[in-house]
């Protein structure tokens, strides 16, 4: 009976405040949009990491012929010095470290080059003006300065480069993206918080005569509470389901159908992800509605 009462009285709140209960609604469906779209950006990072740097190599270019550098002031690199070169890589103190060291000659180097060339500038270049090197593929690529400071100085060694160079510009942007994603959803939080207790307040305004009477016949204050804590959950939670179908249709449409079929070489984030992050969508909507409206309904339905 209680149960039905609840029920009842909640969806006559719905009905009354129909406008601004349908704001609720759509406001938590944009901020938890946000707030999902943020948590996924984040959780592509992640993946971008684990796979692109999973496959990143320490380059460590030897002195070529005619070099500028001063680290290779004395001439190009010798058999010998590319001897003790690769022994402090596989046989020294970082040979733990090492997954795998491949030796690139110049002739390897400019045949990838010519692979790589669509401007024709690799007939104007011969093997000899290209640079021997090793690539050394690292058990952790976290690794890599313990690496370098450990080859960097020797004689022959040019350069070394860690290529996690290249991807750190498009990591900083995504993780701007996910810094501003979540600036305006705690925006639209807030935003929701205070149309759920406006809401609430209305329709705690509007039913006081009730909740008067209630109170004089011995209710509890939680069967006069609930039916106003439902009001603002229900709409919230409805915001959050349509959220979590935008961010769904997004992630299987946008990026399933249309990026991967473009950029096939991405590890993306799919309809999994979604999943995963939903139910922490759920219950902040919940939470928020739950806080907003406890707040509300302190002053407005006290005994």
């Amino acid at each position: 009976m209680r149960l039905r009462f609840i029920l009842s009285e909640v969806m006559n709140g719905l009905r009354r405040n129909s406008t601004m209960a349908l704001s609720v609604v759509l406001v938590t469906f944009v901020s938890l949009t946000f707030v999902g779209a943020a948590a996924l950006i984040q959780l592509q990072v992640g993946d971008l990491k684990d796979d692109w740097y999973g496959k990143v190599e320490v380059r460590i270019g030897l002195c070529p012929e005619n070099a500028r550098s001063t680290q290779c002031a004395a001439g190009p690199v010798t058999d010998d010095q590319q001897e003790q070169i690769r022994k402090v890589l596989e046989e020294g103190s970082v040979s733990d470290l090492v997954k795998k060291v491949y030796f690139e000659s110049k002739e390897e180097a400019f045949e990838n080059y010519k692979k790589l060339d669509n401007q024709g500038i690799a007939d104007l270049l011969t093997p000899d003006q290209m640079q021997a090197s090793f690539r050394v593929k690292l058990n952790d690529p976290e690794q890599f300065q313990v690496v370098s400071d450990a080859v960097s100085g020797m004689p022959g060694v040019d350069y070394v480069q860690d290529q996690r160079d290249i991807f750190r510009q498009l990591f900083s942007f995504l993780n701007a993206a996910t810094l501003v994603a979540a600036a305006l959803a705690g925006v639209m939080l807030l935003a929701a918080g205070l149309l759920i207790t406006t809401t609430i307040r209305l329709s705690a305004l509007s039913r006081r005569r009730e909740t008067t009477i209630m109170r004089m016949v011995g209710s509890s204050r939680t069967l006069i509470q609930a039916p106003f804590l439902l009001e603002g959950a229900v709409a919230a939670t409805l915001g959050a389901l349509l959220a979590v179908g935008a961010l769904y249709a997004s992630v299987r449409y946008v990026i399933g159908d249309w990026l991967k079929s473009s950029v096939s070489w991405v590890a993306y984030v799919n309809e999994a992800d979604v999943l995963t992050v939903a139910p922490y969508l759920v219950a902040i909507a919940v939470a928020l509605a739950a806080v907003a409206s406890v707040l509300t309904l302190g002053k407005y339905t006290r005994a």
